[in-house]
């Protein structure tokens, strides 16, 4: 908590928002805005939701209406909170609203707002220091594992923290989860339903004895003081009257719960989100409470913000094509490319207000399609986005404003080494480079030290056998998670092996390996930015490659059903919607392996795209 409440009320709405009552300071923050931005950003009290498709400037929306709210007198700023899921996206707001004049408005996660509360008040409530927070919950895991003689390896300890945190988000008892997995929930690790159960309940108690709480905890712990203690209730609400909630598509139930113990009886609440990029309904994100605000809040005021200020019209034009239909998708508008790139910025709001407005959106009859291009395989692919990237940079394109998006994290082994070899500085973004995740650096550690002594035997035989004492096997293990991460990057070494020429040794092929290791940490300035799909929200590049769009990695092998393949949908849309003026799709025919053949993705179809490109039939 940022202390006691000052006990002002906030200046009336017919007093702050009357027309020519407006001070100057207001009129500019409004001017900088489009129509449906507008509207957004003077509708400040009672329930809001703005809809807002990608690149159609929604952070500007709700900050703009924060501080548009702060200037008329309607905010006192210490009394608003805006709240959103990563503190990239909290930092971006701070940093946004402090020019505009709200500064003092608090903008955190989630996480960070109920950890404050909770240390604020557990002196009161409890007595002594809030308990310590305990920073991996997969060490814990294991502790609990041990005392009840159960194997676990690294990759099924996260695997089982997935679950816990799945649970705890979802709002259910360990009795409640047990009838979900038996029905609905892949096992990890090999365990039956009354061990993970039974793993569940003693990792809690151990938690219970250490005096420790893990993130979720931070979150129900929070909610039930509030719920429990009347003082604690009058507090909270009482310091914060104005919410904000950024991609309220991510929401989880345990975060609306929270969120509706802080409103209490207020109703001055304002969500922004958009279904269509509802990508972590794995772990327990609901777009529901965005699709069903106006059912909850009958006098909601909704807005929908479908200009896109981002992306040329043929880019917008596949992105609408992919979500036609779906439950929640809007439409977006395209302003024409010749025209802003996006409305007036901070730096232009003493222009006079006809130079700010932004131009209309111009709507061509038949767009051009992206770049779709087929490739043999996926080296083949990877060394072609490579050429045509170093193609960009040579024509003037800045490094740094090129991306290559994929699905999975060991698609990037092989993208990083073209790039590599075509002199392209590359980073990865949102994981550990392919090198440095564990399982690979293990696994490249024994591949090295068993090829010390291993000779005169077949470079697949010597490398397999290797890589199944670290968990590898032929065929892909099944559903997702930890397990499944590790299968790929193994598998991607296994790929490597079999990529070498017709002969190579054993020692030949590490010696590789480690020539691979130590030139891949390439300078993070001036670096095409390699990223994982889910990693790329929030991001935007005048540039994108998006790779693998092919059946088995887009949609990914293990999404089985209606609701897993809309999944993937929205994370392609998501990807498509990253790039600003230049979108390019690719697959490739054939996997780093034997038996890895491929089809185009069915989301290509839809969208429209024509392929070109050989995809020569694979080899047997």
């Amino acid at each position: 908590m940022t202390g006691i409440p000052d006990g002002r009320p906030p200046a009336s709405s017919a007093t702050a928002l009357g027309g020519d009552q407006a001070v100057p300071e207001a009129d500019a923050l409004l001017a900088a805005l489009d129509p449906e931005q507008r509207v957004a950003a003077s509708s400040l009290l009672g329930p809001v939701c703005i809809l807002a498709g990608a690149g159609t400037g929604k952070t500007r929306a709700i900050t703009h209406r924060i501080a548009y709210g702060v200037a008329t007198g309607v905010y006192p700023p210490n009394r608003v909170m805006a709240l959103t899921f990563t503190s990239r996206a909290a930092g971006e707001l701070r940093t946004r609203l402090r020019p505009l004049g709200a500064g003092a408005v608090a903008a955190r996660t989630f996480h960070a707002a109920a950890l404050s509360q909770l240390n604020f008040f557990w002196p009161q409530v409890v007595g002594g220091e809030a308990p310590r927070i305990i920073d991996n919950k997969a060490r814990a895991i294991a502790h609990a594992a041990e005392q009840l003689r159960l194997r676990l390896d690294t990759a099924a300890l996260r695997d089982v923290a997935a679950e816990i945190e799945w649970r705890k988000v979802s709002e259910l008892s360990i009795e409640e989860y047990g009838r979900a997995a038996r029905s609905s929930r892949a096992v990890p690790g090999g365990l039956s339903v009354e061990q993970l159960l039974e793993l569940q309940a003693r990792y809690e108690q151990l938690k219970d004895e250490r005096r420790q709480l893990d993130f979720e905890d931070v979150l129900l712990a929070t909610a039930g003081m509030i719920e429990l203690e009347p003082s604690v209730a009058m507090q909270v609400r009482e310091q914060y009257r104005f919410f904000v909630v950024d991609e309220y598509q991510d929401v989880s139930p345990l975060q609306q719960h929270l969120l509706e113990l802080w409103l209490g009886e207020r109703r001055d609440l304002c969500v922004v989100g958009d279904a269509s990029q509802t990508i972590y309904s794995f772990a327990g994100a609901s777009a529901d409470f965005l699709l069903g605000f106006s059912r909850r809040y009958p006098s909601a005021s909704m807005v929908s913000l479908d200009r896109n200020y981002r992306s040329t019209a043929p880019i917008v034009h596949a992105a609408n094509s992919l979500m036609r239909g779906r439950p929640g998708a809007l439409t977006l508008r395209a302003i024409e490319p010749s025209g802003p790139a996006e409305p007036v910025t901070t730096a232009e709001l003493a222009q006079p207000a006809e130079l700010a407005q932004p131009a209309e959106p111009a709507q061509p009859a038949e767009p051009a399609q992206p770049a779709v291009t087929a490739y043999a395989s996926d080296s083949d692919e990877a060394r072609a986005v490579a050429a045509r990237i170093a193609q960009l940079i040579a024509q003037g394109t800045p490094p740094q404003d090129i991306a290559v998006l994929y699905r999975v994290n060991a698609q990037s082994v092989v993208l990083e080494q073209a790039l590599a070899d075509a002199g392209v500085p590359s980073q990865v973004r949102g994981a550990a480079r392919f090198f440095d995740q564990p399982d690979v650096k293990r696994a490249v550690m024994e591949l090295r030290a068993a090829s010390v002594t291993i000779v005169d035997e077949p470079l697949f035989k010597s490398v397999s056998d290797v890589l199944r004492s670290r968990g590898w096997s032929q065929h892909a293990p099944e559903g997702t998670g930890a397990e499944r991460d590790r299968w790929e990057s193994l598998n991607a070494l296994m790929g490597l092996a079999e990529a070498m020429p017709a002969g190579s040794s054993f020692r030949q092929f590490t010696d590789e390996l480690l020539a691979r290791q130590a030139t891949q940490h390439e300078p993070t300035l001036r670096a095409v930015t390699l990223a994982t799909l889910h990693s790329s929200k929030g991001l935007e590049w005048p540039a994108v490659f998006v790779v693998g769009v092919a059946e088995g990695l887009l949609p990914i092998a293990h999404a089985v059903g209606f609701d897993a393949v809309d999944e993937e949908r929205r994370l392609l849309y998501v990807g498509i919607t990253r790039a600003r003026r230049y979108l390019e799709l690719s697959w490739a025919a054939r996997g780093q392996r034997r038996g890895q053949d491929r089809t185009a993705s069915r989301f290509l179809s839809e969208i429209g795209t024509r392929t070109t490109g050989a995809t020569p039939a694979p080899r047997g």
